[in-house]
């Protein structure tokens, strides 16, 4: 049978009119999933059109991802003859002045450097990550004033990192050995509000490791601070007219204090730190400055002493202007091989004039351990103003040293409270 054309091609436009139908009508009808219901698809991401070029990224500013400031993006260069301090400023100053979340990166390698100063206030928090070591330059004459490396006038920092911070000590302590001015801190914090540092390991220091002046709201944790037991003026934390302050979970092995808290520090918190080497736990030295600020609200507790020259001390000048401090708590304290576990000492460095630094209200609770002198506990308070509302509670210290001698208590000028077993034997 002979097909016309016109036939055919009626038949095929039928056909396509039919299908579309269909397909309409699958559309308007009902979906076979749960309800029955088709249900409106979600917008897709637009599909970038042939041609138009790349998309451009996400930007980076407040709420943005972090931007990333590598020093060695900034002229720094790694190894030990050159002076990055002022590459370190550049990189710094970067990040400082970003608008956004900033990290300035210390990368894995061996940095110089000699006075640094970090200094805001930025114009958000900022971060810094140490990996490497940093090293600093021995040439005292370079150092124009008491640190190496300092961080100013900031709001919100975040230092840290598995880095070390080597301040080459062994190469400078001799000229404190020779009555020099005091040395170079490692890392000096002043004027800041909320810092954290954590996981950094600051070996052989100038002079202190870490110092914390007119700061609010910082937080150590997890940090290693490590000298020789016979290097000079090395203390690990030093606190002064700071408020909210704690240091948690540090070890802490020097020349000096492990931790000195001075003048003007309110509502500080030491916990889990192990201590020793060093010269203790300090409150002090006190009365050292003329018009010193209240020092009050100080806890020291659950932490572990071992082979250290004191325990947990409180320090104040003899000869010493008018000031207080009040408010103190040492607890839970395991002290091994201690040699002044328990000790007030308010003639030191002057024994000739009594000191007038008023201490109130200070507890020891549950401190124990062993100790190679003979007097556990040696409380020598200040005739001018004796101290007042001291507490001892649950002390339980062993003699250890090879004399066969009593083991006892001294104590002169103070009102002492004693609660639940004593060793040595209270006072009389």
């Amino acid at each position: 049978m002979t097909i016309s054309k016109n036939f055919v091609a009626c038949a095929i436009i039928f056909l396509c009119l039919t299908t579309l139908v269909t397909c309409d009508k699958k559309v308007k009808g009902k979906h076979p999933g749960k309800g029955g219901h088709h249900k409106k698809p979600l917008p897709g991401p637009k599909v970038p059109v042939k041609g138009a070029g790349p998309r451009k990224p996400l930007p980076v500013g407040p709420g943005g991802p972090e931007k990333i400031f590598n020093v060695l993006n900034f002229g720094v260069k790694p190894g030990p003859n050159t002076d990055n301090a002022v590459n370190f400023i550049k990189a710094w100053r970067a990040a400082c002045d970003f608008n956004g979340k900033a990290r300035v990166v210390f990368p894995k390698g061996e940095f110089y450097a000699t006075q640094t100063v970090f200094q805001g206030p930025c114009k958000a928090p900022i971060a810094v990550e140490i990996q490497g070591a940093i090293k600093a330059g021995s040439d005292i004459s370079s150092y124009t004033d008491d640190f190496w490396i300092s961080f100013e006038k900031i709001v919100g920092l975040n230092v840290f990192g598995a880095g070390t911070i080597d301040g080459q000590g062994p190469n400078v302590w001799k000229y404190k050995e020779k009555g020099g001015s005091m040395l170079p801190i490692s890392l000096k914090f002043m004027h800041n509000e909320h810092v954290l540092m954590s996981g950094l390991k600051s070996i052989n220091p100038m002079g202190f490791h870490i110092s914390i002046v007119n700061s609010v709201d910082v937080t150590a944790t997890n940090m290693h601070l490590i000298a020789p037991e016979d290097s000079p003026n090395t203390d690990g934390f030093h606190i002064s007219q700071s408020t909210n302050v704690k240091v948690l979970d540090s070890v802490v092995a020097t020349g000096d204090d492990c931790v000195g808290i001075i003048h003007g520090s309110i509502d500080v918190v030491v916990k889990r730190v192990i201590c020793g080497p060093g010269h203790g736990l300090s409150i002090g030295s006190l009365g050292k400055y003329d018009d010193e600020k209240l020092l009050q609200n100080v806890v020291i507790e659950n932490c572990t002493m071992q082979n250290t020259d004191n325990g947990a001390r409180i320090k104040t000048y003899g000869g010493s202007l008018p000031s207080v401090a009040q408010n103190i708590t040492f607890q839970n304290i395991k002290m091994t091989n201690v040699s002044n576990p328990i000790i007030i000492d308010q003639a030191y460095g002057n024994s000739k004039a009594p000191s007038k630094v008023q201490i109130n209200q200070v507890q020891f609770i549950n401190i124990r351990g062993t100790t190679p002198t003979e007097n556990g506990v040696d409380i020598q308070c200040s005739k001018v103003v004796p101290c007042k509302g001291l507490t001892l509670s649950k002390i339980n210290l062993k003699y250890i040293g090879q004399k066969k001698l009593p083991f006892t208590s001294l104590c002169t000028n103070a009102k002492i409270a004693y609660v639940g077993p004593q060793a040595p034997s209270p006072c009389r």
